[in-house]
C-alpha cells in the first residue's frame, strides 16, 4: 500500500482546521468579548500559517499572517473585536481556501482588496496609517526597542522524539536569534532501571538576549507549541537568579508558538489529547463504500447459505450456517455504524449562511439547531447539503420579514430558523421551520394558474396546493434577487429527496411562518425488509415503514369491493391490492394478507398473497431503463439468485391516500 500524500494530507488537516476557525469565528459574534473564542481563532490561524508555510503554501502563509496579527492585536487588547472584524476575517477564510485548493492561481488582486477591508476593519473603519501586517505593539512586547533578554523554559511531552521532533534543532533556532545561555533540568529523569531511551524528560532553560522581538521566539516553536509547556518572561526590567541546573550546552532552539501555562497539567492535558487523537484513524470515504459493497456481497452469499442449509438434512451444515448469520449479522451492523455521521456536520455549514444572509438582507436572524446528535449514513448527509441551502435561503428570503414588519406585526425583530433532525423506525425527519409571514395560498394558486399547471377553479387539498412549489420553474416572488426568484432550487430539491427514497412534507400558517419536513431513510446501503409473495414473484417491503400485519379473508376481500377499506382499531384504513396494481394475472390466495404500512400519521394496507419472512436486503440501484418506475426504490437479490423489488413506501402510502380521497369525495 502506497503512502498518502503528505500534500493531500495537509490539504485535508488545513480544510479541517478552516471549518474549526469558521464556527470560532461564528461563536464570536454571539459575544464579541468572549478571551476563549478569541484565543482559539488566533491559535487556528497560528497553525494554519506555520503549517502553510512547512509544506511549502507561502502565499497561504503570508496572506494568513495578516489576519493572525490582526487578531493578536485583539488578543492583546490593542483593538476591539467587533462584528466587522468578524465578517473581514470569514471573507478571508473563504479566500485562504482558495489559496489552499490553487496555490499557484493569481490572487494578488483578491488577496489585496481583501488585505485593505481587514486593515479597515482593525481600525474601525478609518483610513489605515500603516500595514496590517506591521500593527504597533505595546512597548515590551513585540516591538524590537534595542537588545532584551527573554527566559525561555520549556519541555517537551516524552515521545516527542518518535514524533520526529528533535529538542536539539529546537535549541539551534533560539541560538540563531541573538546570544543564548542553555541549562537542562534533570530533576525528572527517572532512575537507571526505569528509564527509557527513546522518551524525554528533561526541561531546558534558556537564556536569551536578542534585539528580535518576541514573535521570533515564538515562532521557534510553532510547530510543537500545541503539545509543550512553554514559559517566556521579559528579564530586562528584572532579571531573577537561574535556577541550579545542570548545563549542557550553548545550543540554540526551533520554530513560533506560546503558551504560557504550568508544565505539569499542561503535559497531563498534552498526554490526555494525544491518546484521544490516537484512538481515532482517517479513513477515505472510498474505502468505506468498497468495504459496504463487499460486506452486501456477504449478505447474499450467507443468505444462499442459509437457504441450502435449510433444504440439507445436515445437522453440521446447519450449525456453521447460523454462525455464519450470526457474524455477517454483527459485520454489517458494525460496518453501518462506521458510515453513520451525525447530522451536526451538516447543520454546522449553515451558521456561516445566515450569518452572511442576514447582513445582505438587512434582516435579524437568530438559527437554532436541534438534534444535532441524530446520525444518518454519510451518503445521506452528503447529498442532503445542496436541498437544505435552498431550503434555508428560501425560508430567509420569502419567509423572514424585515425588523420594522415584524415588530408592527406583534413579533420580535429577530427573526427565527430552526433546523431540527429526529430519527423515527428507519428513517431520519429534517425540519425547516420558520417563523415568518407563511405561504400566500392565494398566489400559489395563481401563479399555478397562470403556468397552466392547474385548471383556475380547480378543487385542491391544501398538501396538492403546497406541493406546487415544488414544481420546475415555479415561484411567487414578486422580483428576481441574489437569493431567489427564478424558479429555481425548489425542484431540485424535490428531486434529490426523492433519488434518496425520501418525501417531503410541507405546512403552513399565515403570519405564523413555514414548515418543511424531510423524511430520509437512515441509510441506502443495507435495511431490514419484510419479503412477501405476490402472484409469482416476490418483493421486499422497508421493515420500519411496517406496523403490523393482518389475514385477510375471502369474505372481507369480497366485502369490500369498490371500496377498499379495513376497519383497524376503529378507524378505517385504506388498502391496495398489489396483485391488481402490478397485474400479476393470478388468482388471489385463499388466505390472503394485509401490511400495513405507515410514513408518519398516513397509514394504508398492502395486499399481498404470502408473507415469507424478514430478510437483509442489500440495496441495487433501478437501471437508467427503469428510472420513471416511481413504484420500486430498487432491487435486491434473494439467496436463490431470483431479484426481488424494493418496494417505495411513500408513493404506495400517497396512492393509497388518493385513493381514499377520491372515494370520499365519490361518496
Amino acid at each position: 500500500m502506497s503512502n498518502p500524500d503528505p500534500i493531500s494530507v495537509f490539504r485535508t488537516e488545513a480544510n479541517e482546521m478552516l471549518e474549526l476557525i469558521e464556527a470560532g469565528l461564528l461563536d464570536l459574534t454571539r459575544s464579541l468579548d468572549d478571551r476563549d473564542q478569541i484565543d482559539a481563532v488566533f491559535r487556528g490561524l497560528h497553525t494554519l500559517k506555520g503549517s502553510g508555510a512547512m509544506f511549502g503554501f507561502d502565499a497561504l502563509a503570508a496572506f494568513t499572517h495578516h489576519c493572525e496579527t490582526a487578531f493578536d492585536r485583539v488578543r492583546k487588547g490593542d483593538v476591539p473585536a467587533t462584528q466587522e472584524l468578524v465578517a473581514a476575517v470569514l471573507a478571508a477564510q473563504d479566500h485562504m481556501r482558495a489559496l489552499l485548493e490553487r496555490p499557484n492561481g493569481d490572487h494578488d488582486a483578491t488577496s489585496a482588496a481583501l488585505l485593505a477591508d481587514l486593515q479597515c476593519a482593525v481600525n474601525g473603519g478609518a483610513a489605515p496609517a500603516a500595514s496590517v501586517a506591521q500593527p504597533a505593539a505595546p512597548a515590551g512586547a513585540d516591538a524590537p526597542a534595542g537588545r532584551r533578554t527573554w527566559r525561555i523554559r520549556f519541555s517537551l511531552p516524552a515521545n516527542a522524539m518518535a514524533n520526529g521532533t528533535n529538542p536539539l534543532g529546537l535549541l539551534d533556532e533560539m541560538r540563531d536569534l541573538g546570544e543564548c545561555r542553555i541549562v537542562a533540568d534533570s530533576s525528572r529523569v527517572p532512575d537507571f532501571l526505569m528509564l527509557d531511551p527513546r522518551e524525554i524528560h528533561l526541561v531546558w532553560d534558556v537564556t536569551l538576549t536578542t534585539e528580535r522581538p518576541r514573535a521570533d521566539i515564538e515562532d521557534v516553536f510553532i510547530f510543537v507549541m500545541d503539545e509543550m509547556a512553554l514559559e517566556i518572561t521579559d528579564l530586562t526590567s528584572a532579571r531573577p537568579a537561574m535556577p541550579p541546573a545542570t548545563v549542557v550546552a550553548d545550543v540554540p532552539a526551533t520554530n513560533p508558538v506560546v503558551a504560557e501555562r504550568e508544565p505539569a497539567p499542561i503535559q497531563a492535558a498534552n498526554d490526555s489529547r494525544q491518546n484521544k487523537s490516537a484512538e481515532n484513524v482517517r479513513v477515505p470515504a472510498e474505502r468505506l463504500d468498497e468495504m459496504m459493497d463487499r460486506v452486501g456481497e456477504l449478505v447474499i452469499a450467507q443468505s444462499r447459505l442459509t437457504q441450502l442449509a435449510g433444504a440439507a438434512a445436515d445437522l453440521g451444515l446447519r450449525s456453521v450456517s447460523e454462525e455464519i448469520e450470526r457474524l455477517s449479522g454483527e459485520l454489517r451492523d458494525t460496518m453501518m455504524v462506521l458510515r453513520m455521521m451525525p447530522v451536526a456536520s451538516l447543520f454546522s455549514r449553515f451558521r456561516r449562511l445566515v450569518h452572511d444572509l442576514s447582513r445582505e438582507t438587512g434582516k435579524e436572524i437568530e438559527l437554532v439547531t436541534e438534534g444535532e446528535g441524530t446520525e444518518v449514513d454519510k451518503t445521506v448527509i452528503d447529498r442532503l447539503a445542496d436541498p437544505l441551502v435552498h431550503l434555508v435561503r428560501n425560508a430567509i428570503d420569502h419567509g423572514l420579514e424585515r425588523p420594522e414588519e415584524r415588530l408592527a406585526a406583534g413579533k420580535p425583530a429577530k427573526g427565527r430558523v430552526i433546523l431540527s433532525a429526529r430519527q423515527t423506525g428507519g428513517e431520519v425527519i429534517i425540519t425547516i421551520k420558520d417563523d415568518g409571514r407563511g405561504i400566500s395560498r392565494e398566489r400559489v394558486r395563481a401563479k399555478a394558474e397562470a403556468s397552466g399547471l392547474i385548471q383556475p377553479g380547480a378543487t385542491l387539498v391544501d398538501q396538492e396546493l403546497l406541493q406546487l412549489i415544488f414544481q420546475p420553474g415555479f415561484s411567487t416572488a414578486q422580483q428576481v434577487t441574489n437569493l431567489s426568484g427564478r424558479g429555481v432550487g425548489m425542484d431540485v430539491v424535490k428531486k434529490t429527496v426523492e433519488a434518496l427514497r425520501g418525501a417531503i412534507d410541507i405546512s403552513s400558517r399565515p403570519g405564523e411562518g413555514s414548515e418543511v419536513a424531510l423524511r430520509i431513510p437512515l441509510t441506502l446501503a443495507i435495511i431490514e425488509g419484510l419479503l412477501v409473495r405476490v402472484g409469482q414473484g416476490c418483493y421486499v417491503i422497508p421493515l420500519p415503514a411496517v406496523e403490523e400485519c393482518l389475514e385477510l379473508s375471502l369474505e372481507d376481500d369480497l366485502r369490500s369491493r369498490g371500496r377498499s377499506f379495513i376497519s383497524l382499531r376503529e378507524s378505517l384504513v385504506p388498502f391496495i391490492r398489489l396483485r391488481e396494481l402490478f397485474r400479476t394475472g393470478t388468482q388471489p390466495d385463499p388466505h390472503q394478507k394485509v401490511v400495513v404500512i405507515s410514513t408518519g400519521a398516513e397509514r394504508v394496507g398492502l395486499v399481498v398473497d404470502q408473507i415469507i419472512g424478514d430478510h437483509q436486503t442489500v440495496i441495487k440501484s433501478m437501471s437508467k431503463l427503469h428510472h420513471d418506475v416511481v413504484t420500486f426504490s430498487g432491487a435486491t437479490i434473494l439467496g436463490d439468485g431470483s431479484v426481488a423489488l424494493i418496494l417505495d413506501v411513500t408513493h404506495l402510502v400517497a396512492v393509497g391516500q388518493q385513493q381514499e380521497a377520491q372515494l370520499r369525495a365519490a361518496g
